[in-house]
Order: structure tokens, then C-alpha cells, then sequence
């Protein structure tokens, strides 16, 4: 019987930019009312141009560490969910490691959008599994601000930066276990998502103009609905094969995409408003990190206490999808 894995620490970083919806809506045609009636958001934190998401990493990292109370060279492993990655190469995990002080580590990044942290907690259970002395960080960054086209009000009202992280062994006496992850996606339903601009599918030399297509377009009632259906699915299939129902989680982190979609999924699943946490109005939609940003957050919040079982569920580009289990 392998062990689950435990959760030694948590970190988290926003940007110290505000960026509101009045100084949004001189930027783009909008207003606070639309966005807030649209989406529940009010504000977003926004990177500064050229930094690259491995700075808010590294913060968010030290954090998780320092809290975890272990040396930065314990770490065995580094797992680096992004869709927006300081460079094409090297690996943003391999510059992370390096802010880090790391060397000789194993480094990997993770692409699969905003469903990037629950897939990470997968590759988590996998690591300890093939070698239960490792210890792992999982680290989930993105800079959104940097792919989204901010003449597009319907996508760039929506986005954040962020950073959250967290430090899992395979035993020992940590602050809780990972009890089980499930993931799954769907390929087809990929442009309903997507920027395509930048990878090697998309021809381009120097000296073209860098256009739409290299920035987030979305279809947006399309993804909502296929958001909110596939949430409420994986939600539900990790509680069943885990003998557990609604009234048995203490606290509910959907992916933290917009307010009408938490409130959907809180509600199709039968979670009353108390349960389930959210921070989208003052964070956006921070992708990757909107997870363990949120989980950070609900606990320096004192909303988080042993013995609580806490649900994931996220949603993403692919499309991808998923739950998390983790008991405290």
C-alpha cells in the first residue's frame, strides 16, 4: 500500500499592481459595472512587464518552504505548472530552481493551463510513489497579463498574476494528505480556448507582426458550459470512489475562473455559500495558480483547521479538468 502524500507547507504571491476596473476601463471600453455584473471580479493583480512568472515562483516557493520548516536543499523535486513561461527554453522549473539555489534537482514544467496544479498533485502522487524519500515542490505560476489582449474586453477583464505553492513528502507528520487527485481532458474542444501564436504550429519569422492569434481568444459561453458540467462531474466521481458525499466536505476551492461559474458548480453540487471559498473579485482569474493561491490564502484567512477535508476542482485550455481530495 503506498502512502499519500503529505503536505508539509504552503506559499502564495500576488503583485503589489493593482489594476481595478475603473483604471481597467480606460484602458478598453468597459465599465465596472459590466465586469462586476459579468464576472464578480473588481480587481486583479498585475505583474510588472519583463519580470517572468519565475520571480513570483521563487517568492511563493520560499514561502512554502519556510513554512514546511525544511532546508531549501531538501528539495528533491520541482514541478512548474505554467501556460505562460518565461521563455520557451529553458524550462521555467530549470530558472526556478536556480532562483532557488538549486542544482542537479528534478525540474519539469507542466502546460496545461488553469487545471495545472490538481494535474501537478497527480505527477506528485507518481514521484513519491517511484521514490518515497523525495521531496517534492509544486510550484503553480502564470503571468496572464502578458497573453491577453488587452483590446479585448471580453478576455482581458478576466486575468491576474499570481503564484502558490506547496511542499509534499511521502511521510511524516505534515500539516495534511493528499487522499486522491483525478484528472481528464477532452482535445477536441481545444479552440474553444486557446493562443495560438508563438508555438511551432503557427508559422512566423522575424520581423512579422505579432497579431490576435498570439493572445488568449476564447468562446466564452461555450467554455462556461463545459466548465461548470465537467467541475460538477470530477467533483462528484472523486467523493464517490472515495466513500464520501457533499455533507462530508468542510470547505469547497473550485478554480477560481469567474463568479458565475464558482456559483454554479457551488450550487449544482449542493454546497451552501459558507463552503465554498473564493477570491476571484479581488485576484481574476490567475490560471494555474488560482488553486493553491486560494488554498494559501483560505488559511492565512484562519478559514483552514485540522481535521477539515478541503475539495479541489479546476478547469481549464486542452480542455482540461479535475478534483483533489485533501484531508487535514
Amino acid at each position: 500500500m503506498i502512502n499519500a502524500p503529505v503536505l508539509f507547507g504552503v506559499g502564495g504571491y500576488v503583485p503589489d499592481a493593482v489594476l481595478d476596473n475603473e483604471a481597467l476601463s480606460r484602458i478598453v471600453e468597459t465599465s465596472d459595472e459590466w465586469i462586476t455584473t459579468r464576472t464578480g471580479i473588481r480587481e486583479r493583480r498585475i505583474l510588472a512587464p519583463g519580470s517572468g512568472g519565475a520571480c513570483m515562483a521563487a517568492v511563493a516557493a520560499r514561502r512554502a518552504i519556510e513554512d514546511a520548516g525544511i532546508p531549501p536543499e531538501s528539495i528533491t523535486h520541482i514541478l512548474y505548472a505554467t501556460c505562460t513561461p518565461d521563455a520557451m527554453c529553458p524550462p521555467t522549473s530549470c530558472t526556478l530552481a536556480d532562483k532557488l539555489g538549486l542544482s542537479g534537482v528534478f525540474t519539469a514544467d507542466v502546460n496545461v493551463a488553469c487545471s495545472g496544479y490538481i494535474y501537478g498533485l497527480t505527477l506528485t502522487r507518481g514521484l513519491l510513489a517511484a521514490e518515497p524519500e523525495a521531496t517534492v515542490l509544486l510550484v503553480a505560476a502564470d503571468v496572464m497579463s502578458s497573453r491577453v489582449n488587452w483590446q479585448d474586453r471580453s478576455t482581458c477583464v478576466l486575468f491576474g498574476d499570481a503564484a502558490g505553492a506547496a511542499v509534499f513528502r511521502a511521510g511524516g507528520k505534515g500539516k495534511g494528505i493528499l487522499k486522491d487527485a483525478l484528472v481528464s481532458s477532452n482535445g477536441a474542444l481545444g479552440p474553444l480556448l486557446h493562443v495560438g501564436g508563438g508555438g511551432s504550429a503557427t508559422e512566423f519569422k522575424p520581423g512579422d507582426v505579432i497579431g490576435p492569434e498570439f493572445f488568449i481568444r476564447m468562446e466564452g459561453r461555450e467554455v462556461y458550459k463545459h466548465a461548470v458540467r465537467c467541475m460538477v462531474k470530477c467533483s462528484r466521481d472523486i467523493l464517490e470512489r472515495n466513500g464520501l458525499g457533499i455533507e462530508d466536505v468542510d470547505l469547497f476551492i473550485p478554480h477560481q475562473a469567474n463568479l458565475r461559474i464558482i456559483e454554479a458548480v457551488g450550487s449544482k453540487l449542493g454546497f451552501p455559500a459558507e463552503k465554498v471559498f473564493c477570491n476571484v473579485q479581488i485576484r481574476g482569474n490567475t490560471s494555474a495558480a488560482s488553486i493553491p493561491l486560494a488554498f494559501y490564502e483560505a488559511r492565512e484567512a484562519g478559514l483552514i483547521r485540522p481535521g477539515m477535508t478541503v475539495l479541489f476542482a479546476t478547469f481549464g485550455g486542452g480542455f482540461t479538468w479535475g478534483s483533489a481530495l485533501l484531508q487535514l
